[in-house]
């Protein structure tokens, strides 16, 4: 049986505590993981993050798996995983890619920047979500943007031709996985240099969109304690790196 979660911060709070799940590591050693970003805006911001999130354990494929049972786990029930853009609670073990099933969502489209599944881009579970088979392949390749028809089986997400529109409880968590692809991925080791534009429409290029609504998104829907636990638990079980716009949501208008 599928069931939707309401996240509110006190009740998500209350519900990892008791789950045992990693909470938020202190403002004290997030300061000393982002030492060397005092007083830096712009682009020497953007490259001294680039440094600091680079170094990091990459995935296989076949781990994300496992790596998203535990990212994304529903924190009321261990047993399943919260899906991306439908909010449902849906059994661990449904994962495949039939019908019903929950499969590996790359929020930054693969095709963008022709990285395929690799480890890399392709393995990153800073922007790898459980979502609807079906759902996922409504949203497909496409930009994000606003407007649209509501998806059929994700109510509050909305599409068109060339654009995929989120649920408002996951606007910010999706500009924010964009933001962190942009700053990790620059080029600079086998893969595409990744960026936002502000268009949609960008294909295999190595661009999404759109960064102008992005940005509305990061503003309207900031970090909660699902995304901040998410982001620890990626940090110190798998990937051993950060996403610095979740803990320090103020570093987008420095950059962009």
């Amino acid at each position: 049986m599928r069931t939707r979660i309401v996240r509110t911060l006190a009740g998500t709070l209350s519900l990892l505590a008791l789950s045992g799940t990693v909470l938020a590591p202190s403002a004290t050693a997030q300061d000393d993981y982002y030492s060397g970003t005092e007083g830096l805006t712009g682009d020497a911001l953007k490259t001294k993050l680039h440094e600091i999130i680079s170094e990091s354990e990459q995935l296989t494929y076949d781990q994300v798996w496992e790596g998203l049972q535990a990212t994304d786990q529903d924190p009321a029930n261990p047993d399943n995983v919260i899906l991306l853009y439908s909010g449902e609670s849906r059994a661990k073990d449904a994962n495949g890619g039939d019908v019903g099933d929950w499969n590996r969502e790359h929020v930054w489209a693969k095709s963008h920047g022709d990285f395929g599944t690799a480890p890399g881009p392709g393995t990153d579970l800073h922007h790898l979500r459980p979502t609807d088979v079906q759902v996922n392949s409504t949203r497909d390749s496409k930009d994000f943007d606003n407007g649209g028809s509501e998806v059929d089986g994700a109510p509050g997400n909305y599409t068109d031709d060339d654009s995929f529109e989120p649920r408002d409880e996951v606007k910010g968590d999706v500009a924010r996985m964009i933001l962190y692809m942009a700053v990790r991925y620059e080029g600079t080791d086998g893969f595409a240099d990744l960026e936002p534009n502000d268009q949609v429409g960008n294909g295999s290029a190595p661009y999404l969109g759109r960064i102008s609504v992005l940005l509305e998104w990061h503003a309207s829907d900031p970090p909660d304690a699902v995304e901040q636990n998410r982001n620890t638990v990626i940090y110190e079980r798998f990937q051993h790196n950060r996403n610095p716009f979740i803990d320090h949501p103020e570093w987008a208008g420095e950059i962009w």
